[in-house]
């Protein structure tokens, strides 16, 4: 039979002995030991070798089957083959099964080594040399002595292990690695160190150990063996995963805004880190943000945010996350938010059973799990008490130490300092996305030019930002799309651009054209620059695009202020870029904007965006573009399920990083039967023959319920411009369902006000009574003058 280990020496006498007795190998040193030969004694019982009783000299008696303890030494009498009683000293160890082999126990018997240590010139001058625990092993790795120091970690006497292995010793991992580490010394003469985690005999928590493996020479300078040295540095090991877990915590909580997820990386970091179960649980923020917190004083309702267990499933979480719990004078949350500071329990105290009195469940869950020590940490920051996080220990054996405190206090101060920055952000981001929604258009009133779809989407990765759309209805059934995006987010981005679209509007209805109009608000932008204590440019910034679609002749005036160009699908192709002049940002002042004019067919889409849609970390302006008019490029029923389909294909899963506004209109054609024309000569006199061929008009439209009206209006339009106008003079009549527009154009550049007439005057009350009988009226200048238009409500046709 081939010996336990072969490269072992064979001086050492080694045998296994299996739970049943049996004797499953036995080694040449064994042989020597006591005559017998491995065929005859292996496969039969352990028992029948001994000659009297054991002695033991370790924490039990001699190796038995189904022994609790993992080592056991004593004096064992064996028979000799000659039949002679031999008292042996033995150390066993407990081998469980691994690998097919079965269990059992290894027993090793050290040989007699001729020198004794005070004889032997080596061990002398090694441990005299030696401040600390040393041993000394030979070339061929046998223990040849050790100090005291060391015999008492080892817990075996240093007489009775001279001649062993460090395997023999100890047959652990890390006995293992001693050996490599000491081979590596012996072949290349140089010092090597080992860190390690050990028990000392007697001790129930590991120790950090560095273990310096050094060589020793003889006079001749020839490596006969190693020394080695070991250091206990539990105490620096710790201070430097304490550190650690400190730096740690500073980089992994708080990586987002959000409360709940900074609440769980505080849990996540610390287990198992510190402890074996940590459990998050804060406070619910006042109704208001304005009001001061209420002291926390029992009882105390907390909310479980956030827990993790070091066994997977949290069998040790008792309550859910977002559940609420009160928390009665007694309990750890409730003690330590009283204190102020934190509280520890161990049940060698009785503090632990205290502490869940009130709560029978809990209670039994710490005996179930065998919870020993436990510790509560508030949570506050800037004087303010945010919660509880709670610690417990039931794998690790120590309790919690002055320093784990520190610790678990210094690590909960960060993650508080956290979350009342995320919910300071939760805060102003609901306030700043209120703001935002209540600024845009709720719903796109029904248009006669176009048919609208729109969506916008705050940002989720920043604050909400100052993206803006609005659709606005023009005289002459024409309408103003625009889209916009002020620089920056928050609060004051959200303000901006309530201001800008309230002036858009304003100068949509004076009716002026793209280019002019974006003039006006890069002054705007500027003055508002100014008013926020800048230089007067780049403190406030916007970029815009401003479109005017007209359905009677389908033509569409763009213009834009660095603002993403939009995208045309015709009713029959694919989707193109529009080539238009960029023009400068607002906000930069002094530089002029350029307008394009096209004709959009009937049917066509208009997709105006801002570049939260096609710019991200992944994918720039350019690539984003494309991938909007492939998204464009496939049909859909409605506008409305292509922005969604529009926001599916474009961002992420987790939302935008940016705010996103999408609009997209599809234009409507008026028909040449829905418009009226007529050019009137400068003659007060034929006011009247053009109110009879306004009237036949309105009777082939079948809209003779608004004749009175609409003659009233004509009349009053058309003498006004042929007193006060310029020749030539047209007046045009359109209608839809809805609404009849009357307009009357003239080359004069002078614009009428109303004004309302004294007692005495003569005139004066025409464009009064016009405002009186329509719902709108105005006018609005044109490159060859002027025109007055005005508004009437169609009755429901039958």
């Amino acid at each position: 039979m081939s010996p336990v280990n072969p490269s072992d020496d064979d001086a050492t006498a080694r045998a296994v002995v299996d739970d049943s007795g049996t004797l499953r190998e036995w080694n040449e040193g064994a042989r020597r030991l006591l005559g017998h030969p491995a065929a005859d004694v292996v496969g039969r019982p352990a028992a029948a070798l001994l000659a009297g009783a054991a002695e033991p000299s370790g924490p039990a008696g001699p190796p038995a089957p189904g022994a609790g303890e993992a080592r056991w030494s004593g004096t064992l009498t064996l028979r000799h083959r000659d039949g002679r009683a031999v008292p042996v000293w033995v150390l066993a160890h407990r081998r469980e099964p691994a690998d097919g082999a079965p269990g059992g126990w290894l027993a090793v018997a050290p040989p007699d080594l001729p020198p004794g240590q005070d004889d032997d010139p080596l061990v002398r001058a090694a441990l005299a040399q030696s401040p600390c625990a040393t041993m000394i092993f030979d070339d061929r790795l046998r223990l040849r002595g050790l100090n005291d120091a060391m015999a008492r970690l080892v817990g075996l006497p240093a007489e009775r292990v001279r001649g062993l292995r460090a395997t023999d010793v100890s047959p652990s991992a890390q006995s293992t690695e001693l050996e490599r580490h000491m081979e590596r010394v012996l072949a290349s003469g140089r010092r090597d160190d080992m860190r390690t985690h050990l028990k000392a005999t007697g001790e129930v928590r590991a120790h950090a150990w560095l273990a310096r493996v050094a060589p020793v020479s003889d006079p001749a300078g020839r490596v006969v063996g190693v020394c080695v040295t070991a250091h206990d540095f539990t105490e620096q090991h710790l201070a430097r995963e304490r550190l650690q877990l400190v730096n740690e915590a500073s980089v992994r909580v708080g990586s987002t805004l959000d409360v709940t997820r900074t609440a769980q990386e505080l849990a996540d970091v610390c287990v198992p880190a510190l402890a074996d179960f940590v459990s998050v649980e804060l406070l619910d923020p006042p109704a208001h943000p304005g009001e001061p917190p209420a002291p926390p004083v029992p009882p105390v309702a907390l909310r479980r945010t956030a827990h993790r267990s070091i066994t997977p499933g949290d069998p040790e979480a008792v309550a859910e996350p977002g559940r609420l719990d009160v928390y009665p004078e007694g309990s750890p949350q409730a003690d330590c938010l009283r204190s102020g500071r934190a509280v520890v329990a161990e049940t060698a105290s009785a503090d632990l059973d205290r502490w869940r009195e009130w709560d029978p469940l809990r209670l039994q869950r710490v005996r179930d799990l065998g919870i020993h020590s436990a510790m509560a940490v508030p949570l506050r920051a800037r004087g303010t008490f945010l919660g509880v996080a709670v610690f417990h220990r039931f794998r690790r054996p120590e309790p919690f130490t002055h320093d784990d405190v520190l610790l678990a206090e210094e690590v909960s101060a960060r993650a508080a300092v956290c979350i009342d920055h995320a919910r300071r952000y939760a805060r102003e981001r609901e306030t700043t996305l209120t703001l935002q929604r209540s600024l845009l258009p709720r719903t796109l009133p029904p248009m006669a030019a176009v048919e609208a779809a729109s969506r916008y989407l705050p940002a989720t990765r920043s604050g909400v930002g100052g993206d803006w759309f609005d659709v606005v209805p023009l005289s002459g059934m024409r309408v103003a799309m625009v889209v916009g995006d002020v620089v920056g987010h928050g609060i004051q981005a959200s303000a901006t651009m309530g201001r800008l679209r309230t002036a858009v509007r304003t100068l949509a209805d004076i009716d002026l054209p793209p280019d002019e109009l974006l003039t006006h608000l890069d002054d705007l932008v500027v003055r508002l620059s100014e008013e926020s204590g800048g230089n007067g440019t780049g403190e406030v910034g916007a970029t815009c695009l401003y479109a005017v679609y007209d359905p009677v002749s389908r033509r569409c005036s763009l213009a834009r202020a660095g603002h993403p160009a939009p995208v045309l699908v015709p009713p029959d192709g694919p989707p193109e870029q529009l080539q238009l002049p960029s023009g400068p940002p607002l906000g930069v002042g002094g530089l002029p904007f350029e307008s394009a004019e096209l004709e959009l067919r009937e049917g066509s889409v208009l997709a105006l965006y801002t570049d939260g849609l096609v710019e991200s970390r992944e994918r720039d302006a350019e690539a984003g573009q494309a991938l909007l008019r492939e998204t464009l490029a496939a049909p859909a029923g409605s506008l409305d399920a292509t922005c969604d389909r529009v926001l599916r294909a474009l961002l992420p899963a987790g939302g935008a990083a940016d705010d996103v506004a999408l609009l997209l209109a599809r234009t409507r054609g008026l028909p040449a039967h829905q418009v009226a024309t007529w050019d009137i000569p400068a003659d007060p006199s034929l006011v009247a023959p053009v109110r009879k061929q306004v009237l036949e008009q309105l009777s082939s439209w079948a809209l003779l319920d608004a004749s009175f009206t609409a003659e009233l209006v004509v009349s009053e339009l058309v003498t006004n411009a042929i007193r006060y106008g310029l020749p030539p003079i047209r007046l045009r009549l359109i209608h839809d369902a809805t609404t009849l527009i009357c307009e009357v154009s003239d080359t004069s550049h002078t614009a009428p006000h109303l004004r309302r007439a004294r007692t005495w005057d003569e005139g004066g009350r025409g464009l009064l009574l016009v405002a009186q009988l329509t719902q709108r009226w105005g006018s609005r200048h044109t490159p060859e003058g002027k025109r007055i238009w005005a508004e009437l409500a169609l009755l429901d046709q039958e």
